[in-house]
């Protein structure tokens, strides 16, 4: 089930370059003691695009992106963001092609010590050190009314909703601008209407900052809200690419027993 031009999940205009990819990934293995959890995995993401990746648990979703960003060492293959080999470079090398990426942690990763300015804000005293004071609160406001809390600025994470966590959290990770999104199962843990809010927070941001996104997920209506293009691993393979059309039409079981 292949796709040469990802199909858009709306009505709305976004320019998706499918001669440009931003990662691609080429034979990538990766094994903890005897399991292996990901096994001749290859793909492109491709500028402009959301690409889910949908599976089971355990079927080494999590794993995949965690590698892109150097979290965990693959065993064998390639994987190139801007077109830099990251199984290559330095640890400082890394540090300045993570710079561009934005990780969205399935728990969130708040610090709880912290208020929600203050956890934004330290983001942006790391990477956009140039910043002024005034610069840095504005930033923070500006971020913060994208995801629709404004309000919550002096909010400790602990007098946050579930949703509110997640919204702060992903506003902590497009604050410094990141080309690339991986979105760790952005809506584990929440009510089916939270997580369609986090749906539309996705694309949104998509449109707004012009990313390039991979979501890791098994939430089906997530997948529909939010892919151009859809990719299912089944036991650490690719089992299928395409769009959501090709998937909701298909006779395969294994592609059924999703697609319910």
């Amino acid at each position: 089930m292949k796709t040469e031009k990802p199909e858009l999940p709306d009505e709305n205009a976004i320019a998706i370059n499918t001669n440009d990819p931003i990662i691609e990934i080429t034979k990538l293995c990766k094994s903890f003691g005897v399991q292996q959890v990901l096994k001749d995995i290859s793909l492109k993401l491709f500028n402009g695009e959301n690409l889910v990746v949908l599976g089971k648990s355990g079927s080494g979703k999590s794993v995949l992106i965690k590698c892109i960003v150097g979290l965990l060492k693959s065993d064998s293959g390639t994987i190139k963001v801007f077109h830099h080999n990251v199984t290559a470079l330095t640890m400082k090398e890394l540090g300045e092609v993570r710079q561009e990426i934005g990780f969205l942690f399935q728990s969130g990763a708040l610090y709880d010590s912290m208020t929600v300015k203050e956890n934004l804000e330290f983001p942006l005293i790391r990477l956009k050190a140039n910043l002024t004071k005034k610069e840095r609160d504005a930033k923070i406001e500006e971020t913060l009314e994208n995801v629709g809390l404004r309000d919550a600025l002096y909010k400790m994470p602990s007098q946050l909703s579930g949703g509110m966590r997640k919204r702060i959290s992903l506003a902590r990770t497009i604050i410094i601008d990141p080309k690339i999104i991986l979105y760790d199962e952005p809506t584990t843990g929440l009510d089916p209407v939270t997580s369609d809010e986090i749906s539309i927070l996705i694309n949104d941001i998509q449109k707004k900052y012009k990313t390039s996104s991979i979501i890791i997920t098994h939430d089906i209506e997530c997948a529909r809200a939010t892919a151009n293009r859809l990719i299912m691993l089944q036991n650490g393979q690719i089992y299928a690419d395409g769009n959501i059309e090709n998937y909701e039409k298909s006779t395969d079981n294994v592609i059924k027993s999703f697609f319910k």
